[in-house]
């Protein structure tokens, strides 16, 4: 009886005919003509940028209808990604690690296919008081009301972490950014801590500082070293004399992404959504002028090395330029 068994070059033949079904089917694969953008409050200094982004993305991919929503920011996103109610969201990288490892907020409940499509910045936290309020140092603020961030935002994350691990207890008035300027202006509470754009602070501070004269508290060498050995994918960056008569401050830093998770994106829409961003950069750049020096493809690909993976399909596109 002859043997049915394929040969060695029927089993190349069929090996050859699976592999270009396989790349046919990639080829094929349709890009998602619906995407909801999970951005931050709208107070924020980011939300200007996600905006620039909605429209960066739609000018890429033309058949695409690209929503743009407010939400809590970074730990909010990737809950709202879980719950498959956004596409995509803006995520700091230190939060993405806690989701993926199953840490911090995400005890018990792992995002294991968490992966970022691109970055966009390095944030640095501001923490910042009245000056009235005679707080020198971080450690003044033990006992003082402080707003830690927007409720569910990396930033609010971040600082009660930051807080922890150096064993400093303030009392804690969360709410939104709106919340923490009035009670600022208010004298309700000693003031407040969020992400500024960059190696310098919000807009919100900004504004804040025209009328209520404010101080950015700084970080020392062990209390740097005390963060960094308690919270991962945390940095520290210099902000630059801002305020009158006060010295640069070293502040915790973030590099900030746009992720999804594997289980929700192909890597035809991943890789458009990737290119997308690259080339209108300029319209992310008319946003914030300070992205014309960053970095989009080396600070995407950084975020694999500082423990959160890209997605197929962006890596294919961020590791094909030169």
């Amino acid at each position: 009886m002859q043997s049915r068994t394929p040969t060695g070059r029927a089993w190349a033949a069929l090996a050859a005919g699976l592999l270009g079904a396989g790349i046919a089917f990639a080829a094929g694969a349709q890009v998602k003509n619906t995407l909801v953008l999970g951005s931050t409050n709208t107070t924020s200094s980011h939300y200007l940028v996600s905006a620039a982004m909605q429209k960066a993305i739609k000018a890429g991919i033309p058949s695409a209808n690209v929503s743009l929503i407010e939400t809590g920011a970074s730990v909010d996103n990737v809950r709202r990604l879980t719950r498959d109610e956004i596409d995509l969201g803006l995520i700091a990288t230190d939060t993405a690690i806690q989701a993926i490892m199953g840490t911090g907020p995400f005890s018990g409940r792992v995002v294991d296919d968490l992966v970022a499509l691109y970055a966009y910045d390095v944030s640095v936290l501001n923490v910042a008081v009245t000056q009235d309020s005679k707080i020198a140092t971080l450690n003044d603020l033990s006992g003082k009301k402080i707003n830690p961030g927007i409720r569910g935002s990396g930033a609010e994350l971040l600082t009660r972490q930051v807080f922890g691990a150096l064993g400093i207890e303030p009392v804690w008035a969360p709410g939104t950014v709106k919340d923490a300027v009035e009670a600022v202006q208010n004298r309700q509470i000693a003031g407040y801590s969020k992400y500024g754009p960059g190696a310098g602070v919000d807009a919100t501070l900004r504004e804040l500082m025209l009328g209520t004269p404010m101080r950015l508290l700084s970080f020392d060498a062990d209390q740097q070293a005390k963060v960094q050995a308690a919270v991962k994918g945390v940095a520290f960056a210099q902000i630059p004399n801002v305020m009158q008569g006060q010295p640069p401050v070293n502040a915790p830093s973030v590099l900030i992404v746009y992720g999804t998770r594997r289980s929700l994106m192909n890597d035809a829409t991943a890789h458009a959504i990737a290119k997308a961003i690259y080339d209108n950069r300029q319209m992310l750049i008319d946003a914030w002028p300070h992205l014309k020096d960053f970095d989009f493809r080396a600070q995407a690909l950084a975020a694999e090395k500082i423990g959160v993976p890209l997605h197929p399909g962006a890596k294919r596109f961020w590791e094909s330029l030169k």
